[in-house]
């Protein structure tokens, strides 16, 4: 646990050979003095925090053998002189902030064993220089921005062990045939790349080979069975190529040939074009396998029944397919099966029992077939289940009693599918629960109180059923609730006063449904509007546009009889009670004590003078930003709270009209995800907002720092909250607001990492019964709508459009006003030039996906695309198409809780 930097003084110790400093938390530079070490020989600072550049000096130690300096923050160029370094025998860089290229010097080394600079940020081609590297066994280079062909040269390395280029951008072909041999390679790793042709049979030569992944490249033609001569094959990635299926063959040969390989553990081709027919031979895979990745292929043809020999497999995804026919039963004979994925397919039947026998199944993925008849009633015996989906079938019965007893699931999807009967009110299932779907069935009864213990639900859609009496009121003890639909049932009377209590809610729907009364007042129902109610007849409230005018004489008798007298009581004895503390505030007004007795009400008063002291005069040091109409400042005001002071600078034109449009939307506006106004501070030569303080500052503080990132979930977060408070904005009042500047530097988070839209400076408020106007206030360029910027025309489109932008920035890093965007081509264009193909790469490069799991791996770059398509989809021309916000919310919650399932049981953390 060392701290500090390395002192100069150690560079005087000629006599040391093993400098070691592995993990700890040292930083600083590397002393240039360490060059006069002349006898060093090892030198390892292995994950530390040191910055600077490598010193050049190092080439002095010309005894070096070892020099590790990965792991760290040190960025700058690899230093050519490390190249005249002839007893260097490792060199190990990565995971640094480096730039540049790999110096062409590094081929000089001939004693050079292992060469590492993976995850830096290093450019250009791969020099042919490292050709002559002839006592390489290891050579790393992934996750850069590396371009251009492989060295022919690299392949003649007859030592070489283990290789890694994989994310980068390597283009063209493999060396053909030409007898070149790597009799000693072990270890394969070409994926996510660009690299096409086809794949050279001489890799079948390479007999020590392990581990092949040549996943996400460009290579067309068919698999070559003579990889099925390789004996020590344990992994094999072809996943995401143009390859097709054996022409001429209706079954997969190259399959049959893999079966030779008995030591083959993880078998990868998905998101090919294979086609064909998954052979008979499929059985004769040797008790190593674990593991077949072969969704979305075009596989034609049943499940073969020899499946079932397969008995140490553990993960089993034909999903996204054609298979036909039945679930096999011999299924059941894969007894240490823990993932089952067989949907999007056309099979049909029922769900065999025999899947009871897979007692360590974790995950059943059988949706979007044609499957029939009921679920089996065993299915209570399936303990370690996680994660059920059924949606999208034809299944029918009810649901049986013993599936609310698997106390682990998670996710449970039973939706589209005909049941019918009571839903159970015995339900024991796990109280970690997130997601649950079983919407659009035929299920009748009451909403089990019991699913109040859920407390871990995040989602809840029963939409599309039967249901009826009322909204159990335990529905409020979900207090993790981010997702609750139960639309389109029978259910009557009021709404539960507790479901105000769900903090973290992000989409209601109660619409089509027999409920009646008055909407709560308050707590999540300013988020939501009138669409989240409709068509029950009897609810009134704020958030409708008319107010419930149709009442029944008994409540009206109830409230002429006993609620407007005990009404007008109170408010006699309120205006009493107001003349005796008046009265009492004037006789001692000039009392000393009186200043310290009165509390700070919810809107403070906060006068100039504090202002001026609690930001230190206004100085630079508490300046927390300038934006065109006035700067912000931290204070601390007298009762402790630190907050932002927004100063409007009065010499700016139409700085009035800003603070005075400000106001009058802070004074009607409240929520969440909005920055929330303490009070102002007004006099003829002063005007300033007091607001909330953000503490983890703007969006874009965050987008482009140089210490801090943000992962793609807080990114999915972030612009979760800045919809819900566009929905809040265009659809939750009677009079919708247009932010009209919507960009990251108005995206504000505070210390829970939760977003807040600020700055209404330039917003405007429709009028009623418009859905547009025109206006010559105009917003940022790069984020101004089409429409906007020509005719001046203000809707809510316009803030969609901004929206989408800003959804394009967060994911590719860039800014619209980037240099690169200053011709003709903008950043909208840029992207949607590489959409949907080659959309990763434009993504910014800490959001590309990593790890050694393939399924997260192919889940967050799905994510990505999804995200880029949403931005596109935003940002379209004509207002029109562009999407709806409402739709953008429910689509980002369910990316956000795909990724919180997959976190549970899945290396997902990692790749995100």
């Amino acid at each position: 646990m060392l701290s500090g930097g390395i002192p100069e003084e150690l560079g005087t110790l000629k006599n040391v050979r093993v400098l070691f400093l592995a993990t700890n938390n040292l930083n600083g530079i590397i002393p240039v003095s360490i060059g006069n070490m002349s006898a060093l020989e090892t030198f390892v600072l292995l994950e530390n925090k040191f910055t600077g550049q490598i010193p050049s000096a190092l080439s002095h130690c010309t005894r070096l053998r070892t020099l590790d300096l990965s792991t760290n923050k040190l960025n700058g160029s690899v230093p050519t002189e490390l190249g005249t370094l002839q007893k260097l025998e490792i060199l190990s860089l990565g995971v640094n902030d480096l730039t540049g290229t790999i110096p062409t010097s590094l081929g000089n080394i001939s004693s050079l064993n292992e060469l590492s600079l993976h995850d830096t940020n290093i450019h250009g081609n791969i020099p042919d220089e490292l050709g002559k590297l002839m006592s390489l066994d290891f050579l790393n280079l992934e996750y850069n921005l590396l371009t251009g062909p492989i060295p022919h040269s690299i392949f003649n390395i007859s030592s070489l062990k283990k290789i890694s280029i994989v994310n980068n951008s390597i283009s063209g072909d493999l060396p053909p045939n030409t007898g070149l041999w790597l009799p000693n390679l072990e270890v394969m790793y070409f994926a996510i790349n660009q690299i096409g042709g086809s794949i050279p049979a001489y890799l079948s030569n390479s007999s020590k080979l392990t581990h092949l992944d040549l996943g996400d490249n460009l290579f067309t033609g068919p698999i070559p069975s003579s990889l099925g001569n390789l004996p020590r094959l344990q992994f094999l990635g072809m996943e995401k190529y143009r390859v097709t299926g054996d022409p001429g063959f209706a079954d997969l040969m190259f399959l049959t040939a893999l079966t030779n390989c008995r030591s083959l553990q993880k078998l990868g081709i998905d998101h090919n074009r294979l086609g064909g027919v998954l052979p008979y031979s499929i059985g004769n895979f040797s008790d190593s396998l674990q593991m077949i990745a072969a969704f979305d292929n075009q596989i034609i043809g049943p499940i073969p029944e020899s499946i079932g020999a397969l008995r140490n497999l553990i993960s089993l995804d034909l999903g996204d397919n054609n298979i036909n026919g039945t679930i096999p039963s011999t299924i059941g004979d894969l007894q240490n099966l823990q993932r089952l994925f067989l949907l999007n397919n056309q099979i049909g039947g029922s769900i065999p029992e025999v899947i009871c026998d897979l007692r360590n199944l974790g995950e059943l993925g059988l949706q979007e077939n044609r499957l029939t008849g009921p679920i089996p009633h065993c299915i209570g015996s399936l303990i370690h289940l996680q994660d059920l989906n059924l949606s999208n079938n034809l299944l029918t019965s009810s649901i049986p009693v013993s599936y609310w007893t698997l106390e682990n699931l998670i996710y449970m999807d039973l939706s589209k599918n005909s049941f019918g009967g009571n839903l159970s009110s015995k339900m024991k299932m796990s109280r970690v629960t997130e997601i649950m779907d079983i919407s659009q069935n035929q299920i009748t009864g009451i909403v089990p109180t019991i699913l109040g213990t859920f407390e871990s639900l995040v989602s809840l859609n029963m939409s599309k059923n039967s249901f009826d009496e009322t909204i159990p009121r335990s529905l409020g003890d979900l207090q993790s609730l981010e997702f609750l639909d139960l639309s389109y049932n029978n259910l009557s009377g009021l709404i539960p006063k507790s479901l105000e209590s769900l903090n973290h809610l992000k989409y209601l729907n109660l619409s089509y449904n027999n409920l009646s009364g008055e909407i709560p007042n308050g707590g999540i129902f300013t988020t939501f509007t009138a669409e989240s109610f409709l068509a029950n007849k009897e609810i009134c409230g704020e958030l409708l546009i008319k107010s419930c005018s149709r009442q029944n004489s008994n409540t009206k008798h109830i409230l002429l009889k006993y609620i407007v007298p005990v009404v007008t009581a109170v408010l006699i004895f309120v205006c009493l009670l107001c003349i005796l503390r008046a009265s009492r505030h004037k006789n001692n007004n000039h009392t000393p004590s009186s200043s310290n007795s009165v509390q700070i009400p919810e809107h403070k008063i906060i006068t100039y003078h504090e202002l001026r002291h609690s930001t230190n005069e206004f100085s630079e040091a508490n300046l927390l930003g300038i934006g065109s109409y006035g700067s912000v400042y931290m204070a601390t005001i007298s009762d402790g709270t630190v907050v932002a002071v927004k100063v409007l600078n009065q010499n700016a034109h139409g700085a009035f009209k800003s603070f005075d449009t400000e106001c009058k939307i802070w004074r009607t506006t409240r929520h969440r995800n909005l920055v929330k106004i303490i009070t102002s501070c007004s006099n003829p030569n002063f005007r300033a907002l007091i607001m909330e303080y953000m503490s983890n500052g703007s969006l874009e503080k965050w987008l482009y720092s140089e210490t801090n990132n943000l992962n793609l979930f807080q990114r999915i977060n972030i612009m979760i909250d800045v919809a819900t408070a566009l929905d809040y904005l265009h659809y939750g009042r009677s009079e919708p607001v247009v932010h009209c500047d919507l960009k990251p530097s108005n995206i504000l988070l505070d210390e829970d990492m939760v977003a807040h839209v600020g700055d209404f400076g330039i917003a405007k408020i429709l009028p009623k019964a418009k859905d547009a106007m025109h206006t010559r206030t105009l917003g940022t360029i790069g984020y101004v709508a089409p429409e906007y910027g020509s005719e001046g025309r203000v809707s809510v489109k316009g803030d969609m459009y901004s929206y989408g932008i800003m959804m394009l920035e967060i994911v590719i890093g860039k800014k619209p006003t980037d240099e690169m965007f200053s011709g003709e081509v903008s950043l909208r264009q840029w992207v949607s030039a590489s959409f949907p193909n080659a959309s990763l790469d434009v993504v910014d490069c800490v959001l590309k996906p990593n790890g050694n799991n393939a399924r997260d791996i192919d889940m967050v770059k799905g994510l990505l695309f999804s995200l880029l398509k949403i931005g596109l989809e935003c940002s379209r021309e004509i207002p029109e198409e562009r999407m709806e916000v409402k739709d953008v919310v429910a689509k980002l919650t369910q990316m956000k809780l795909m990724i919180v399932r997959s976190q549970r049981y899945h290396s997902v953390k990692d790749v995100v």
